[in-house]
């Protein structure tokens, strides 16, 4: 569902409407243009190799029954031992950086506003497909607690949040990108270290993290053109109340 949402908006690259009007004297034409910049845009190698990494998760779980690969070996190199639950912190930790930095200073490139609309689109599109794989797989987790283990939520939130931070404030530094991926990657290393994942849960809930973030950015624009358009629309529209005396009412005029 987000390969092909992805795959149709890197595509469309710019948005327009034409809107002809004939008369019996006169013909008018109307282009409404959403330019879109390069710093929203997702590549078409980006998409296929988190495609390809989706694409082997979903494989070696479907042969995980049958095979002992990477799930097998990392399940088996990380047993018995004891638990360290800072994952379910750090898995937020590069979302609130970006609060964090500019709390403290250090601007990225979207104002409150935009940057939480961003995250909050990451969120739900992150949400959204976690949830609905988790809930129709069904597969066991290692420890055999539940059987949601496919794909990994925390990891998700992770990555998701270590592209958010990385997008924002990578013309102010690269490092901050490195950092946020360096937790999200801890992130996922712990939910193998605790025996709450395989390893192909892992890498595909990094994948849809990552994805999910670059289509927010990719829609983004285009939902803000959308709201900026509406809001000039209306603005060119006033009402106004009136009595002159012996009647009264509401006058309208519209700004052509």
């Amino acid at each position: 569902m987000t390969l092909l949402f992805v795959c149709s908006i890197c595509r469309a690259q710019n948005g327009k409407v034409e809107k002809k009007n004939d008369g019996d004297e006169s013909k008018t034409q109307e282009n409404i243009v959403c330019e879109v910049d390069s710093f929203y845009k997702i590549s078409h190698k980006e998409v296929i190799i988190l495609s390809a990494l989706i694409v082997y998760g979903i494989t070696e779980t479907i042969l995980a029954d049958n095979y002992q690969l990477l799930n097998y070996r990392f399940a088996q190199g990380m047993a018995n031992h004891g638990k360290i639950t800072i994952d379910d912190i750090t898995q937020y930790v590069p979302a609130i950086s970006v609060y964090a930095l500019n709390i403290a200073g250090i601007r990225g490139r979207h104002n409150l506003l935009d940057r939480t609309t961003i995250l909050g689109l990451s969120g739900m599109f992150t949400g959204a497909v976690i949830s609905t794989v988790k809930h129709t797989t069904k597969i066991e987790r290692p420890d055999k607690s539940a059987i949601n283990s496919f794909p990994s939520g925390h990891t998700a939130i992770a990555f998701m949040g270590a592209e958010f931070l990385r997008k924002e404030y990578e013309d102010v530094s690269v490092w901050y990108g490195i950092a946020g991926y360096t937790v999200a990657i801890g992130t996922g290393m712990l939910r193998m270290y605790n025996n709450k994942h395989w390893f192909a849960d892992v890498i595909v809930g990094a994948s849809v993290g990552i994805l999910s973030t670059k289509l927010a950015y990719r829609v983004y624009p285009f939902l803000r053109w959308r709201f900026n358009k509406k809001r000039n629309t209306s603005e060119r529209i006033f009402f106004c109340p009136y009595y002159n005396g012996k009647q009264g009412g509401i006058s309208c005029s519209i700004q052509l």
